[in-house]
């Protein structure tokens, strides 16, 4: 057995290079983000530059947590091959150290990453990109959801009170609040009965409750509304699939989603299919640091170490494409979103073991 403090410095050796490696490019892709969104509103007038700082910081967690798992790959790498440079790794063996003792505080550590970014990373980084559109379309002056076209959003609805077309500029809460709301209540023969305007909507159980409402009616006057009831069959879920992106929701919030978007007879594959990554995702990180592993282990001297790395950085790279292949097979009902969440760790994990496997043991 490795003895504790040589563990104790590998992981830290690791620990340390994966978490430089993520500072420094959150530093950079916040650098450029910052740069463009300042180009972006370069035509408002009285651009306030903290106030695009915060933007920016509130986006870029969002963005670079798609990059950890290369973050991962790219700090093992480092970590190991500086470990060969200097003989460390020599030193380590020839006291009777091997390879798989060298991987284990890395695998341990990448798993507690895995499971820190999938509880708590992944939630905060829904939660700021919500408050940076916010932000965004503050200081832009425009209400509407960047994400959406010039034309807001359309929604059809049924209940009781006959059928309406919903019509607004932005929304909140993954559709469950709308903002410059216009509302066209129609018969059951798609006639047209009259018109409602409203400041904002908010979904409640059966309702939306209008504020600032003005009402349309025929040919009667217009009559205003502090708050204003309109009666729905839609459910939260079935608004939040057809205005949420899977990846805008917070970890803890899919899986109720999905039991209530199923109960409503929706289809929830893009949300289970982000719930299974996000769950497989300490494993995806395994996988990298064993791919990792199988190509920075190799002495100097042997030389070749220059495409082996090339050919670490392609796999984890082929891994991506597969991960997205997958997932697209997934949305299409072509591949369940298990098997296509955990494609990717399981193969690349398996390259990586029986690489490391040959290499160690012959």
């Amino acid at each position: 057995m490795m003895p504790g403090t040589l563990t104790r410095y590998f992981g830290m050796r690791f620990f340390n290079v994966v978490v430089g490696t993520f500072v420094a490019l959150f530093a950079l892709i916040l650098m450029i983000d910052f740069i463009e969104l300042l180009r972006r509103h370069s035509d408002v007038k009285d651009v306030s530059t903290l106030v695009v700082a915060q933007i920016s910081l509130y986006r870029v967690p969002h963005i670079t947590e798609r990059i950890i798992p290369f973050t991962v790959l790219v700090g093992a790498m480092v970590c190991y091959l500086n470990l060969s440079r200097r003989l460390e790794l020599v030193v380590a063996r020839s006291a009777g150290v091997s390879a798989w003792q060298f991987v284990k505080p890395a695998v341990v550590i990448s798993l507690l990453i895995g499971i820190l970014v999938t509880t708590v990373y992944n939630p905060v980084s829904a939660t700021f990109r919500e408050r940076s559109e916010r932000l965004e379309a503050q200081l832009s002056g425009d209400t509407r959801n960047p994400l959406l076209s010039h034309s807001g959003f359309w929604l059809r609805q049924r209940s009781r009170d006959g059928q309406s077309i919903i019509n607004a500029a932005s929304s909140r809460q993954q559709g469950a609040e709308l903002s410059d709301v216009s509302i066209f209540t129609l018969d059951d023969a798609d006639g047209y009965l009259g018109r409602i305007e409203a400041k904002r909507a908010t979904l409640h159980d059966g309702f939306w409750r209008l504020e600032d409402a003005r009402v349309y009616a025929g040919e009667a006057k217009p009559t205003n509304h502090k708050s204003y009831d309109l009666r729905t069959n839609l459910t939260r879920a079935q608004v939040q699939e057809s205005f949420a992106t899977p990846e805008t929701v917070p970890f803890w919030q899919l899986s109720p989603l999905i039991t209530m978007a199923e109960h409503s007879g929706l289809a929830a594959v893009g949300y289970r299919l982000q719930y299974y990554q996000l769950l497989v995702l300490p494993l995806y990180l395994v996988a990298m640091v064993l791919l990792a592993a199988a190509v920075s282990l190799r002495l100097f001297r042997f030389g070749g170490v220059q495409r082996m790395v090339l050919g670490g950085v392609a796999a984890g790279f082929l891994l991506y494409v597969l991960s997205k292949v997958a997932g697209d097979l997934s949305k299409a009902s072509l591949l369940p979103p298990a098997v296509a969440a955990m494609l990717p760790p399981f193969l690349g994990g398996v390259t990586g073991f029986v690489a490391l496997l040959y290499q160690e043991d012959g």
